[in-house]
């Protein structure tokens, strides 16, 4: 009669399998963690992509194919891009040659003792100080500031035309992707799947049509605002406001500041009418505005859009505060039509 033998596991062959896979582990999450930007970037040209998709799917249904779709959306895009650079460039070449002309003035009162600056110098010795700090290692830090800043502008374009030439890839080839992300599911559950994916994306679409609704009315109410009471470069600010309005929560307070504090240059007065228009706007906004706006998408409670801005604003920074509510619109609707069914019938 013979007897089984147990098979037996070498502890070398052990320790050096779970060795194997720390390091692995380690690896996969170091080179996550190096080219974290880079995904970042990837998500947003996605996301980008997925809100721009029932503009692209209509325009493809509408005698044109794909590929045109796509054209027409991005020279729209690059259109709106070059507008804003034609708006913004103007009045910030003007500010910085009306400061490069006011050194020599500023100079100048520096040298007269019976200006203000020419006080300040005769008592904290102004020009002095600022030699020797240039003079010493801190002339060195003044070079390596201006070089930290070139860096970061060639870093923003940079990232800038990889977030767009990705958005295109993502757009033209968006069928493709989603069959190739439906063959991960069994054929069994794929058609429930496939039918939830598609009702995920045209919500988030209708979400992010919504938000550029609010966000162009909040530019235009800036742009009048301004006209009015003659703030400088209300087109710019308009422009500004309608950005920075499309991050949720907090990015329609942020132009508003910037608004009120750019009111300060016409008088006090303005600028403190500014704050309060701005908070009597985010108030209609809120409760007038964005229901009107967003009754074709779906409704998002007011806690669940606080606490995933807050989550996706610490992971992502305004990325993930801008894509937050989108991703809760998700989670939620995966909730309601596959999570939620399951628990209720047990």
């Amino acid at each position: 009669m013979l007897s089984r033998v147990r098979p037996t596991t070498s502890w070398f062959a052990a320790g050096f399998t779970l060795g194997l896979g720390m390091t692995l582990a380690y690896v996969g999450v170091q080179t996550v963690l190096r080219i974290g930007s880079v995904l970042t970037l990837l998500l947003l040209a996605l996301f980008v992509a997925i809100s721009l998709e029932p503009v692209v799917a209509w325009l493809a249904r509408s005698r044109l194919g794909r590929g045109w779709a796509v054209t027409v959306v991005v020279v729209l895009l690059l259109g709106l891009l070059a507008g804003f650079l034609a708006l913004v460039i103007p009045p910030v070449t003007s500010e910085v040659g009306a400061l490069v002309e006011s050194v020599p003035k500023w100079l100048k009162q520096l040298h007269d003792h019976h200006s203000f600056l020419g006080r300040l110098e005769d008592r904290y010795h102004l020009i002095s100080k600022a030699r020797q700090q240039l003079g010493s290692s801190a002339g060195s830090a003044v070079v390596g500031g201006l070089l930290g800043a070139g860096h970061l502008v060639i870093n923003a374009v940079f990232s800038t035309v990889l977030v767009v030439v990705l958005t295109v890839y993502f757009m033209v080839g968006m069928e493709q992707l989603k069959e190739f992300a439906y063959r991960f599911v069994p054929r069994s559950r794929r058609a429930g799947t496939v039918a939830m994916t598609e009702v995920i994306l045209v919500r988030v679409g209708r979400y992010m049509l919504g938000n550029v609704a609010t966000s162009a009315i909040a530019g235009l109410a800036t742009f009048a605002w301004c006209a009015a009471l003659d703030v400088p470069y209300p087109a710019a600010l308009g422009v500004f406001v309608a950005l920075m309005d499309m991050v949720p929560v907090v990015g329609s307070t942020i132009g508003g500041v910037v608004v009120s504090l750019v009111a300060l240059s016409v008088s006090f007065v303005i600028a403190l009418g500014t704050a309060g228009f701005y908070t009597f706007f985010r108030l209609a906004e809120d409760y007038l505005i964005m229901p009107k706006a967003m009754r074709f998408a779906v409704d998002v409670h007011p806690i669940v859009t606080v606490v995933a801005v807050v989550i996706g604003g610490a992971l992502l920074g305004i990325i993930g505060a801008l894509i937050a509510i989108p991703v809760a619109v998700a989670i939620g609707i995966v909730l309601d039509q596959s999570v939620f069914p399951r628990t209720d019938a047990a």
